[in-house]
């Protein structure tokens, strides 16, 4: 039986300014065929889902959208947008939604987290620079002393007229500073000229999920200027999907002016692997592990598209083996969202979220793999925590640790996400373990 919509009254403020702000925006031409409910994760959560947002607007209903916390839910994934079958852009119908809501009354982990980026100029966790350059300039210094290889290992800030310019997830500095090396060891075994930037270095970017244009704008323009003041040829983006959709649709939205080219580092993995950079090879898989891997959203299906998800591919079964990679149903461009996105992990919906996920738990649990590669930071951080929620217990790695793992050069202190199984292979220099 199909939940019956109450209307209280009518108003056509919303569905008229919608209209006018959204080019694909036109709420009016929607079908009712429920195309884009039966494919979202955030169908149900609270009780409402992407057609009866719609109809909703369509109807009039302004006042009871304004405050829907349904805005929150949904991570603007845009899967409702490419199955849609009259292109409405629902997405594009939330974001406006969110920027509505006062900017005090907006979730309190999303706003701490762009007010601590825009007081710092670094990023989301409010790590001053001076703290960020020690911590980098100190690990570094470790790593040249301790492990053989990596004696002239070079690691800058802003350093000019280097080619690639490097952003960086602020977690991983203040949290888990092991997670920076082994980023920083493939960069120097492909041979690549880099360096980090200093204004706003942090990828993350929790001001465009909050909706505070102004901010988002201001941070992407920052950075856009610096890197362009250092002369950098390519603006790299490391793993994760947020930190590359916030700058690549920022430069087009905002119509940042800019002589760099944006890229994912993905991307680079690939080639470095085809061209011989970086050798990397299965041979030290020799239990047959199996691996699945989680296609970034933000990276995938509303950037770059499938190529890049081949690109993933591609160097996933170069490091694991092709018959040890088992690939997730639906996949690519038309992967579920995992729910880690668009805001959700600091929205303080936890229940909700962990119940939009349960389509992507149960995604990777078909697939028996006993690790899923998420580099993707927001979607790391959901699937560890779906693999505990849901039982599954599978492992959840970046890719930047199976290429070192595979190049036998992921250091002791450097296997934070792998399991028992994989602690002790191939490791590289053991007697640095702390």
């Amino acid at each position: 039986m199909l939940d019956r919509l109450r209307i209280s009254y009518k108003n056509d403020g919303l569905r008229e300014t919608v209209k006018a702000l959204i080019p694909d925006g036109n709420l009016s031409a929607c079908l009712t065929c429920g195309t884009c409910a039966s494919g979202c994760p955030a169908t149900g959560l609270h009780g409402t889902d992407p057609r009866k947002f719609i109809r909703m607007a369509v109807f009039g209903m302004d006042e009871e959208l304004e405050r829907h916390p349904w805005v929150w839910a949904c991570t603007m994934c845009k899967r409702c947008y490419d199955a849609c079958p009259m292109s409405i852009n629902i997405p594009a119908l939330i974001f406006y939604l969110r920027s509505q809501w006062p900017r005090e009354e907006r979730p309190k982990g999303i706003l701490g987290s762009c007010d601590l980026h825009m007081k710092s100029k670094g990023g989301a966790m409010g790590v001053p620079l001076e703290d960020f350059q020690f911590t980098v300039e100190d690990l570094a210094e470790e790593c040249r002393e301790e492990q053989e290889g990596f004696e002239d290992l070079e690691v800058s800030i802003d350093r000019e007229g280097a080619y690639f310019a490097l952003n960086q997830n602020s977690r991983e500095p203040v949290t888990e500073p092991d997670e920076l090396l082994p980023l920083w060891k493939i960069l120097h075994k492909a041979g690549a000229d880099w360096t980090y930037y200093s204004q706003y270095w942090g990828g993350e970017n929790y001001c465009m999920f909050l909706a505070d244009d102004e901010s988002w704008e201001k941070i992407v323009r920052a950075q856009a200027e610096h890197i362009d003041k250092l002369g950098c040829k390519v603006f790299v983006n490391t793993e994760c999907g947020h930190s590359f959709f916030a700058v690549w649709e920022g430069l087009r939205k905002f119509n940042i002016p800019h002589n760099f080219e944006f890229k994912s580092i993905i991307q680079y993995y690939a080639r470095w692997v085809r061209d011989g950079k970086l050798p990397v090879n299965s041979d030290w898989n020799t239990d047959h592990i199996k691996f699945t891997v989680q296609d970034p959203c933000n990276l995938i299906r509303k950037t770059l598209g499938d190529p890049v998800a081949d690109d993933l591919r591609y160097v996933v079964k170069e490091v694991v083996g092709k018959d040890n990679f088992i690939d997730m149903a639906p996949n690519k461009s038309n992967n579920f969202c995992c729910g880690g996105g668009g805001g959700f992990l600091q929205s303080g919906f936890k229940e909700e979220r962990l119940a939009y996920g349960k389509i992507k738990d149960e995604q990777i649990q078909a697939t028996g793999a006993d690790y899923c590669i998420a580099g993707c930071h927001n979607c790391h951080a959901q699937v560890h925590e779906l693999s505990h929620h849901y039982g599954g217990n599978y492992g959840v790695v970046h890719l930047w640790t199976l290429i070192c793992l595979s190049l036998g050069i992921l250091g002791p202190n450097e296997r934070e996400y792998l399991n028992d199984d994989l602690k002790e292979v191939n490791v590289f220099h053991p007697e640095t373990a702390m």
